[in-house]
């Protein structure tokens, strides 16, 4: 008796004998985006440990993403105060060359124009809430129409303060589609720009000084936290990273933020991430939802800064290639790449790489800054 006792006892404390169907899809999910990290190379610094996390968010019993497993504390320790998308910011100013937005202003136009997917998907929830029966509120829709800047760490840092109950799928769609801009981009941008216009080549940009490159990030967080001191905290991480590269008196803490710091957190966000994507929070309808907003607010912003960028080209003395524009979305740098390999599709010694990086990096502000005016309005 006792020895059948402690076999059922046994029986009952493996995995097996707790799992739940959704548990089990969810881990199938979670190993899809592992699939994809190795395998197809989807953005894979991400995709990685959130699968990972996800896999760990669904093990029956253990409760790892609980309040008291160690993705739990380390969710409550970097994303509920806001800590990880701030230090991801810091990284990523410290790697970010402001010099072709710097060369080139105007294109900082086609970097806000991207943003517009934002505040279109923000009203796509609220419609489809209204008419299909979704439950967004207006700090849900917000927090899901930021998807649309493709920019992980804003999003999780929006969602986070508007919706924290949709953060996982938020997330996982917006680095879900991040990883896709090889995929997504190039058929909106044949489909909008004709041939001869992506064959059309632009000057070469100015060389930008040290001055102008120390001042920018200054310059740019006065205005921030005079206008907009909503976005104060990602617009200061960002510039504070900047600095630290351009100020040239403090490469060891430039290099730490652009590996050390940045690759920590990398990890720690990424399983955090993943620990959201238990099923009973995210096998809901609402994620479906999210999903297809998601990629809908990305195909508008590529298609705005396409648009606005043969709008550009027609009033601009000098010509602009109107691929650029689709750049403008903050996915750095792949977004940029994805324009200069259209560009030699097109023309073989049509070299847009840099051009395309100016509205690339100033999609990264305007991100920020609409995170900023949405906090601004509905926080």
């Amino acid at each position: 008796m006792d020895i059948l006792s402690t076999s059922i006892n046994l029986w009952k404390s493996t995995g097996i004998a707790n799992f739940t169907v959704g548990q089990l899809v969810m881990i199938v999910v979670s190993l899809a985006l592992v699939y994809l990290a190795i395998a197809r190379k989807f953005e894979p610094l991400l995709l990685l440990p959130i699968g990972i996390g996800g896999i760990l968010s669904n093990v029956p019993i253990a409760a790892i993403a609980g309040p008291e497993g160690f993705l739990g504390q380390i969710y409550t320790f970097g994303i509920a105060t806001e800590i990880f998308p701030l230090l991801i910011f810091v990284g990523v100013g410290a790697m970010t060359d402001f010099g072709p937005l710097i060369a080139n202003p105007k294109t900082a136009l086609l970097g806000a124009a991207a943003q517009f997917g934002i505040f279109t998907t923000l009203l796509g929830s609220l419609l489809m809430t209204k008419y299909l029966g979704f439950d967004f509120s207006l700090q849900d829709a917000a927090s899901i129409g930021i998807i649309g800047g493709a920019d992980g760490p804003t999003s999780i840092f929006l969602s986070s303060k508007l919706a924290p109950h949709l953060l996982g799928a938020i997330a996982v769609a917006a680095y879900s589609y991040m990883a896709l801009v090889p995929i997504i981009q190039p058929p909106i941008m044949r489909w909008l720009v004709p041939e001869s216009e992506r064959k059309i080549k632009m000057l070469q940009l100015r060389e930008v000084s040290k001055l102008e490159r120390i001042m920018f990030p200054i310059v740019v967080l006065l205005i921030c936290i005079f206008l907009l001191p909503q976005a104060a905290p990602l617009i200061g991480s960002l510039m504070f990273g900047n600095l630290l590269r351009e100020s040239g008196v403090t490469e060891r803490l430039s290099k730490a933020a652009q590996n050390e710091l940045i690759n920590i957190v990398t990890i720690l966000l990424g399983l955090t991430v993943g620990s959201k994507l238990q099923a009973d929070k995210f096998l809901r309808v609402e994620t479906l939802g999210i999903m297809a907003l998601g990629l809908f607010a990305f195909a508008v912003g590529t298609a705005s800064g396409l648009i606005l960028g043969k709008i550009m080209n027609k009033l601009s003395k000098e010509p602009i290639n109107p691929l650029i524009g689709s750049a403008g979305v903050s996915a750095v740098p792949m977004a940029a790449r994805v324009v200069y390999v259209e560009g030699l599709k097109t023309d073989p010694t049509n070299h847009l790489l840099m051009h395309a990086m100016g509205p690339n990096v100033a999609g990264v502000i305007g991100s920020a800054v609409a995170a900023g005016v949405l906090l601004s309005i509905l926080g």
